[in-house]
C-alpha cells in the first residue's frame, strides 16, 4: 500500500507557464484575467474543473491571505472540504484560522511557528489541527501522516511556484492537471508553475521530473486541459 495519499498538481497557467499577473500579491490571476476580452470568456471552465477536484487541497497561509481570509467575517455555509495549509510565519491570523474553521470541513496547519495562532485555538475548536515540527518541515513525514495517521487518500495540491517545486522535487507529486489559458504574461519574476531553486551542476539532473501525457482537450475559448502523471526517473 502507497504510504501518501495520491496527489495532483491542479493549476491555471498562461501559455508561457505563469501563474499570476505579475510578482507582487496585488495582482492575481482570478482577479486580473476576469477582466482581459480574450481570456475571461473561458476563464468559468477553469472553475469548474476545480469545483471537482479532490476534498482536501493542498495549499499556503501566504495564499490564504492574498486571497484575503483573514478579513472575512461568517461564511455562508460549512464545505465538505478540508485545507491542509503551510504556514511559518504565520501569515494566517486568528482571524483567518477561525474563518476557515467555520467554512471548512477541517483545517490542518502545517508550521514551525510555535507562536502560531492556530495552536491556542485547536484546544477548543475540534476541526482545527496543527502538525508542528521544530526548524523545518519534513514534507515526506508530513504526506506519510495525512494517509497513514489522518486516512486522506487524495490530495489537490493548488499551492505557489516555490511550494510546487520543493514537493515536486521530493517526488510528492503524482500527477498535473492543467489548465492552459489563451494568454503570455511574461516578467522574469513573476510566478510560475514551478519555481524554486535552479539546478547548477549536471549532477543535479536527477532532480528533474519527466512527465507521461495522459489526457489532453481542447476547451471552449482556446483553453485547453493537460492531464499529465509524473515518472520516476528511469521509469
Amino acid at each position: 500500500m502507497k504510504k501518501i495519499p495520491r496527489t495532483t498538481l491542479f493549476m491555471i497557467t498562461s501559455l508561457d507557464g505563469k501563474i499570476s499577473s505579475g510578482d507582487t500579491d496585488v495582482l492575481d490571476v482570478d482577479k486580473d484575467w476576469k477582466g482581459i476580452t480574450g481570456v475571461k470568456e473561458g476563464l468559468q471552465q477553469y472553475y469548474d474543473l476545480e469545483k471537482r477536484t479532490d476534498v482536501c487541497s493542498f495549499n499556503t497561509g501566504r495564499v490564504m491571505a492574498k486571497i484575503g481570509i483573514n478579513k472575512k467575517k461568517n461564511p455562508l455555509s460549512l464545505i465538505p472540504v478540508s485545507f491542509i495549509l503551510v504556514d511559518n510565519k504565520p501569515h494566517l491570523q486568528k482571524s483567518g484560522v477561525e474563518y476557515l474553521s467555520k467554512w471548512l470541513k477541517h483545517v490542518y496547519i502545517v508550521t514551525t511557528n510555535k507562536n502560531h495562532p492556530a495552536i491556542s485555538l485547536q484546544k477548543n475548536v475540534k476541526n482545527i489541527t496543527v502538525l508542528l515540527y521544530s526548524k523545518k518541515i519534513n514534507f515526506q513525514d508530513l504526506f506519510e501522516r495525512l494517509k497513514m495517521e489522518f486516512k486522506i487518500n487524495r490530495v489537490t495540491i493548488q499551492s505557489g511556484g516555490e511550494m510546487n517545486a520543493t514537493l515536486l522535487r521530493a517526488g510528492l507529486i503524482d500527477r498535473v492537471s492543467l489548465v492552459l489559458a489563451p494568454i503570455l504574461v511574461g516578467g522574469r519574476t513573476t510566478p510560475t508553475l514551478v519555481d524554486g531553486e535552479s539546478l547548477h551542476k549536471v549532477s543535479e539532473l536527477a532532480k528533474l521530473r519527466p512527465l507521461r501525457l495522459v489526457s489532453i482537450k481542447k476547451l471552449k475559448n482556446s483553453y485547453i486541459h493537460l492531464i499529465y502523471k509524473v515518472l520516476e526517473r528511469g521509469k
